[in-house]
């Protein structure tokens, strides 16, 4: 069993700042891609950030140049620094990792539980 962790959402102020993150745990060999995800109300889940096993990374083009995503291997966990925040960046903030369990070949993606961003005007 893999359980994905977030921490870090909560309230700021337009043009504050604020840490996301995601610890996965369970009987994992390797994590390959990790990633963010948001969802505002009233709209579809979309892509913020991704970063892959070799760490390069890929950004929403409303995000590029505030948000940086970064990991860390060996605690199994993918962060999200979000600076310059906006109204518009409001939502359930979700991590997503694509990774292997021991004694399987398949990577599988699995979800966090979603944690609030919200910021005021």
């Amino acid at each position: 069993q893999v359980q994905l962790a977030e921490s870090g959402g909560g309230l700021v102020q337009a043009g504050g700042s604020l840490r996301l993150s995601c610890a996965a745990s369970g009987s994992i060999l390797r994590i390959n891609t990790m990633g963010w995800y948001r969802q505002a109300p009233g709209k579809q889940r979309e892509l913020v950030a991704l970063i892959f096993s070799g760490g390069r990374s890929n950004y929403a083009d409303s995000v590029k140049g505030r948000f940086t995503i970064s990991r860390d291997n060996a605690k199994n966990t993918v962060y999200l620094a979000m600076n310059s925040l906006i109204p518009e960046d409001t939502a359930v903030y979700y991590c997503n990792m694509n990774l292997i369990l021991r004694g399987e070949w398949n990577g599988m993606d699995y979800w966090g539980k979603g944690t609030l961003v919200t910021v005021s005007s």
